[in-house]
């Protein structure tokens, strides 16, 4: 392919959109300049390649195609069959699966697939039927706890927000607990990680029909085998959603008790982050769920996606390409070193440290909150999110954590030398951050004290650091 048929490609479809509406070409631009400029250390975000990106922009959006594969609700289906049978097909191969569903919108959609096939295979009630009949954002609050009456309060198990977990696991504000009397475990108060010995008590007390594992902000691994272990001793369907980390599964960084693949019942996983693809989901299982998965469609979702399916295609053969496995490898080297360039600096750290792809810094030993701390290192040319530490005295709202990653960073190419620097920029930033007072003088937990001259300096420190490693070389807009 010519060097030049990136940038010819997307110089090409932003004069196009230009020609009708000049603001989000200007934005869309912007976006890419924003990117290249900055820190991304968000741990749920990376870089797709051109690829995957231009794989969306195509005559497949136009398409209406509800059903499955050879069972579509509309006609004219047989190239959307082509591309959702080869991201299946790769899903598959790539993770060791016998079955892949590769429709779902989103994280979230892939979770409410495999609830409601886990319902669907467990529990036998007119009011199951029922609900599946109607799209579920048809349903009212009342018509949920209704329906979890007659299902007999079917309880889920898993990881508190605050040790890690993520909030479609059983959480009140989230559909899922509308669905589920949800339970958490949480972590060792001392160690900050998962006591098996105490998720086991838990499900033989609560007795849950669903344990769930996986997290969004937990920095180490978990042993998948142990957990299925504790599923099996209380009748449970164990459930991971490796979203967060599928990468690395893909990567085969993380394997044996590692892979959740072999032990779960149902898995779960977004398909970008870590993975590196487009924002949507995916459900793999075993053949005894696999009916009540294809229905997803339209038991949770509306029409699929072609146009994003055909982009995971595409991603998802980049992962089985044997440079993967060193992209992820380098996704975990990248982040214990950048653990390790915090601890040397002083920075507290939940958990000691990282097995994994993220990292979460806890912020109180600065004296600042997620929040404060999430724009001071804004202000300096850094990304990353606020996060809920253990035991969080400042909520979910402020936080007291700031959760990094560097998935984003490696996939631009840069190593642990670059990482160590990383984590100078951050030390530095907050470390000269203090915490402002509002406009009573009280104490205040989102403004902040931060000299522009030094968010000005760090900005163009970390500028300069990605200088030699460019985003998107071969895509030139101007």
């Amino acid at each position: 392919m010519p060097r030049n048929a990136e940038s010819t490609a997307f110089r090409s479809a932003l004069e196009v959109i230009r020609g009708v509406e000049p603001r989000v070409a200007d934005a869309i631009g912007a976006e890419l300049a924003d990117q290249r400029e900055s820190l991304k250390l968000i741990a749920s975000e990376n870089y797709a390649s051109p690829a995957t990106l231009l794989a969306m922009g195509n005559w497949f959006s136009d398409k209406y195609a509800e059903g499955t594969i050879g069972r579509r609700f509309y006609a004219g289906c047989q190239n959307v069959d082509t591309v959702e049978a080869l991201a299946a097909e790769h899903a598959r191969e790539l993770f060791g699966a016998s079955h892949a569903y590769v429709q779902p919108h989103s994280g979230i959609d892939a979770n409410l697939v495999a609830f409601w096939a886990i319902l669907a295979d467990r529990v036998e009630a007119p009011a199951l039927q029922r609900a599946q009949a109607r799209h579920v954002n048809d349903l009212t609050e009342a018509d949920w706890f209704a329906l979890r009456r007659e299902l007999g309060d079917q309880r889920m198990l898993g990881m508190s927000l605050d040790a890690g977990g993520h909030l479609t696991h059983g959480f009140r504000p989230n559909i899922s607990g509308k669905m589920f009397d949800q339970r958490s475990y949480g972590t060792d108060p001392a160690t900050g990680l998962v006591d098996y010995d105490r998720v086991a008590e838990a499900a033989r007390e609560f007795r849950p029909l669903v344990l769930v594992a996986g997290y969004s902000a937990y920095p180490r691994k978990i042993n998948f085998r142990i957990m299925r272990e504790i599923a099996d001793s209380v009748g449970a369907t164990f459930m991971v959603d490796m979203a967060h980390f599928a990468g690395l599964v893909a990567g085969k960084v993380f394997t044996g008790d590692f892979d959740p693949v072999p032990h779960a019942h149902i898995v779960t996983s977004t398909t970008h982050k870590s993975l590196r693809g487009p924002r949507g989901g995916l459900v793999l299982c075993g053949p005894e769920l696999a009916d009540q998965v294809d229905r997803g469609c339209p038991m949770v979702l509306g029409g699929p996606l072609p146009h994003v399916m055909a982009a995971k295609a595409v991603a998802l053969a980049e992962a089985r390409r044997p440079d993967f496995a060193g992209y992820a490898r380098q996704i975990v080297d990248n982040a214990q070193a950048l653990a390790e360039g915090l601890l040397r600096r002083g920075a507290t750290l939940v958990t000691g440290g990282t097995d994994n792809h993220l990292v979460l810094i806890d912020v109180t030993g600065y004296g600042l909150t997620g929040r404060q701390a999430e724009q001071a290192l804004l202000d300096s040319g850094i990304v990353t999110n606020r996060n809920a530490v253990p035991q969080d005295p400042n909520g979910a709202w402020y936080t007291s954590g700031i959760r990094i990653g560097t998935p984003a960073l490696t996939t631009r190419g840069l190593g642990t030398a670059e990482m160590d620097t990383t984590a100078e920029l951050i030390h530095t930033v907050l470390s000269q951050t203090s915490a402002g007072a509002g406009p009573d003088g009280a104490a205040s937990k989102a403004k902040y004290v931060l000299d522009p001259a030094l968010a000005d300096k760090v900005s163009r420190q970390a500028s300069e650091l990605l200088t030699g490693f460019p985003l998107y070389p071969d895509v030139e807009l101007g």
